[in-house]
């Protein structure tokens, strides 16, 4: 019996040790807060007919683009408290499929350099 009662709280302990690495209201709030403001860059840049003209218009959106996807996957996602299995099954898929991407746009001529 008393072996019983030590898992059980050596699984509480665990689950106290990994609750302390998530991240508190604050930091939801500031993650919260610096999406909103890529958001109204993004919205902002779309209305600006000169460089919506330029050809950075398309690659900074997909930076933007890129880098809130990669705070939503770390923080709401809790991504980086994981485990780092779990990160690498995400990040390892991911990274194939953008990869992909790429090289069937320069296959099919949708992404040419030097144009």
């Amino acid at each position: 019996m008393a072996q019983h009662s030590e898992r059980a709280t050596d699984g509480h302990a665990e689950a106290v040790h990994s609750h302390a690495h998530h991240p508190t209201a604050k930091t939801y709030g500031i993650v919260g807060i610096f999406l909103t403001i890529i958001t109204i860059v993004e919205v902002w840049v779309y209305y600006i007919p000169s460089f919506v003209a330029t050809p950075l218009f398309v690659p900074s959106l997909l930076i933007m683009s890129a880098v809130k996807f990669a705070i939503v996957v770390m923080f709401y996602m809790h991504l980086k408290y994981d485990h780092k299995l779990f990160r690498a099954l995400f990040t390892g898929p991911l990274a194939i499929a953008i990869v992909t991407l790429i090289v069937l746009m320069f296959l099919f001529g949708h992404f040419v350099i030097g144009r």
